[in-house]
């Protein structure tokens, strides 16, 4: 049987409606009260039990990899001035046993591929793929929701939710038939159909359990929407010898790709904080 042990975080995409703050810092690495969006999904993919994080990355996302790696002088200057609690928060972003690969993506050539790009890191085993700027607050994580419902049926699997049927325009949306409760398969597939062709209002949002073979039509597939090489085109072709099952998650998810849903997700991460959450509710209260 087998299990994912990978995951896959692409993070070279510019980050343009969020200019200029991503200007020279990467839009992963915005934080959500005190702790960036990478490092949520981050630590979503070790909840799942994954241990191998592949990042592909690109330009001005150097910061990224800093995040994840060893910071001696921060580390010195916090055990001079006996600053154990902080010392012991950035030595645990990630648990020593996760190690982390990058993978340069050459050309911003879209979400397909940048998965592409991770191929000589995932060879022949089953990964996943998660997208940061798609913050899902659920219990369990998202991902772990995923691994279970896969170590199960042992297909390609994608995360998909109900969005109003105008907006289809933002996502890939997929045609479906019943599994059992929560669970479908993935009949059709289209990358930002008008509404009036969209075959459903289900949406594909940024979590997916990958097999392999998904490099072989990757690497077949055409430019599609947005003159990008799109995953939703790879998948669509995966349907004609696999079947692929779209998962309806148990959570909240907060599009932190747009601004309205990053401000949505600051002030619901800020009113669970445990260190600001009541002052932080009081403020909001008395504006």
């Amino acid at each position: 049987m087998k299990t994912v042990t990978k995951a896959v975080f692409p993070v070279a995409g510019m980050g343009s409606r969020f200019l200029p703050a991503t200007k020279a810092s990467p839009k992963e690495m915005m934080p959500i009260v005190d702790k960036p969006l990478i490092q949520y999904a981050v630590e979503e993919a070790v909840a799942a039990g994954i241990r191998d994080m592949v990042f592909i990355t690109g330009r001005n996302k150097r910061a990224i990899e800093d995040h994840f790696d060893k910071a001696y002088e921060v580390e010195a200057e916090l055990t001079a001035r006996g600053k154990n609690e902080l010392l012991e928060l950035i030595q645990n972003i990630i648990p020593k046993s996760v190690n982390c690969v990058y993978i340069r993506q050459p050309e911003a050539l879209g979400l397909g591929h940048a998965v592409l790009c991770a191929q000589p890191a995932v060879n022949d085993e089953v990964f996943a793929v998660i997208l940061a700027d798609d913050l899902i607050d659920g219990t369990p994580p998202v991902l772990r929701q995923m691994t279970e419902v896969f170590e199960r049926h042992q297909s390609p699997m994608v995360a998909v939710q109900q969005i109003p049927r105008e907006q289809s325009l933002q996502y890939g949306i997929v045609k479906t038939e019943p599994v059992t409760i929560g669970l479908d398969r993935v009949m059709g597939i289209v990358e930002k159909p008008r509404p009036e062709a969209a075959p459903s209002n289900l949406a594909v949002v940024g979590r997916y359990i990958l097999t392999p073979r998904i490099f072989h039509h990757l690497a077949q597939a055409k430019p599609g929407a947005g003159s990008e090489i799109q995953l939703t085109d790879a998948i669509a072709s995966l349907l004609a010898e696999d079947r692929v099952l779209a998962y309806t998650f148990k959570g909240t998810r907060y599009d932190c790709g747009s601004k309205l849903g990053y401000l949505q997700a600051t002030v619901a991460y800020g009113l669970k904080h445990p260190e600001v959450g009541k002052g932080f509710e009081r403020f909001l209260k008395s504006l």
